[in-house]
């Protein structure tokens, strides 16, 4: 049920733009649960794909976003560009879970610590080391909530910064099966005097993370002139934060037994304030470094070319990857359709729409539109078919105004 496009370019780079509502544009929306095991109620900002219409049975992995409120924007804006804008599959459509902070030292913090200067005094660490309690929220609360609610796949990432980062730490190596992929932020690996650090690296020589993946941002914290070689074997405490994280960084390269996923980068442009976007943005390409998937000029305009295969081919390969079944969405498929039923490519058109009929057959749209397919082809009694199996999934104006036409045989 979509008018044909004049341009390939509109159909299959199309720009999905964000929810509008009484003149005001809206990327999510604030929801909230009381946890019985954090003794509150917790405010969590949920986005869902703008592209899934209210009768899509489409399915998205879902990243968990730490520091949510502040990073909340950003990531969303980031994860749309890279999925939909102008065409983008670099990494799929996701549902972003921003958990903004009641108490972020207290529940970002693995451990309970007394005053460690230059970092942090007595009265700052007085709720520390909540971090524990917090992780059995996210697992026995948050996700349970968010997969009864929202059209989840079981893909998970958790992305946090500084004490953010430091959570994401303790959840990869300690419950690591909790998430599929981490994305760790210049995390305070500091903490606890290094002792976190310690028993990270114990984890690594002991533990096995096949599975898992692993990306880690390091942004630039060292005074004017001091530089990535000197900061190593520097001993003062305004160099302990990056000094931590690159031992961090080199112990984990130097664990090929654990079978981690890992790649990290050290941003020599970025502090520790401005490092998150540009992390965020590489290490979705990163874990998804084999999701994109291209159309050449020759898939568009040669009509010898088996679309379909090729799409085929790439999801299940995808699929492997992610560990769940990924299909094309619906709604590129669906363009890609019209667009080649106007050129008049009618195999690559039947074979997308059926595809599309195959893999979301609970959507009343991918019959209308295999309808339209017959009908250009001049199979009156299939589209007739396709048509009142549309109208049986969901009554709607188009679609029955096109059967009436067909059946009073005008």
């Amino acid at each position: 049920m979509k008018k044909i496009i004049l341009s390939v370019l509109t159909v299959f780079f199309s720009l999905c733009v964000l929810a509008q509502k009484d003149n005001k544009v809206t990327i999510g929306t604030i929801d909230s649960i009381q946890s019985k095991i954090l003794n509150e109620q917790r405010k969590i900002w949920v986005y869902v794909p703008n592209s899934r219409n209210a009768d899509s049975k489409q399915r998205y992995p879902v990243m968990y976003l730490l520091d949510g409120d502040a990073h909340f924007y950003s990531v969303v804006g980031m994860i749309q560009n890279l999925s939909q804008v102008n065409g983008n599959t670099i990494c799929p459509e996701m549902i972003v879970v921003g958990i903004p902070n009641t108490d972020r030292t207290r529940d970002l913090t693995p451990t309970h610590v007394g005053a460690d200067p230059p970092f942090i005094d007595s009265a700052f660490s007085k709720t520390s080391g909540g971090g524990e309690r917090f992780v059995s929220f996210i697992e026995k609360e948050l996700m349970p909530h968010i997969d009864s609610l929202y059209p989840t796949q079981p893909y998970k990432i958790l992305t946090g910064h500084s004490f953010g980062g430091l959570t994401v730490m303790n959840v990869a190596m300690n419950h690591t099966k909790l998430f599929n992929s981490y994305i760790c932020i210049d995390p305070s690996m500091w903490w606890d005097k290094m002792n976190f650090l310690n028993t990270t690296k114990k984890s690594l020589r002991e533990k096995k993370f096949s599975g898992t993946t692993l990306y880690l941002g390091i942004a630039n914290t060292m005074n004017e002139g001091m530089d990535i070689t000197k900061v190593r074997s520097d001993t003062s405490g305004g160099t302990r934060h990056i000094r931590s994280i690159l031992d961090l960084d080199k112990y984990i390269k130097d664990q090929k037994q654990n079978g981690l996923r890992y790649e990290s980068k050290y941003y020599g442009n970025d502090d520790h304030g401005s490092v998150p976007l540009i992390t965020e943005y590489d290490a979705l390409r990163f874990i998804f470094n084999k999701y994109r998937f291209k159309l050449s000029p020759k898939d568009l305009l040669d009509a010898r070319v088996d679309i379909v295969s090729k799409f085929e081919k790439h999801y299940q390969e995808v699929s492997k990857l992610l560990n769940y079944k990924l299909s094309p969405p619906e709604n590129m498929i669906n363009g890609l359709g019209y667009e080649f039923l106007q050129r008049k490519q009618y195999d690559k058109a039947g074979g997308l729409f059926k595809m599309n009929v195959e893999n979301y057959p609970e959507s009343f749209n991918v019959y209308d539109s295999y309808g339209d397919y017959f009908q250009a082809i001049g199979d009156k009694s299939k589209a007739i078919e396709y048509f009142k199996k549309c109208l049986s999934v969901k009554e709607n104006p188009e679609s029955r105004k096109k059967l009436d036409k067909l059946l009073s045989g005008e």
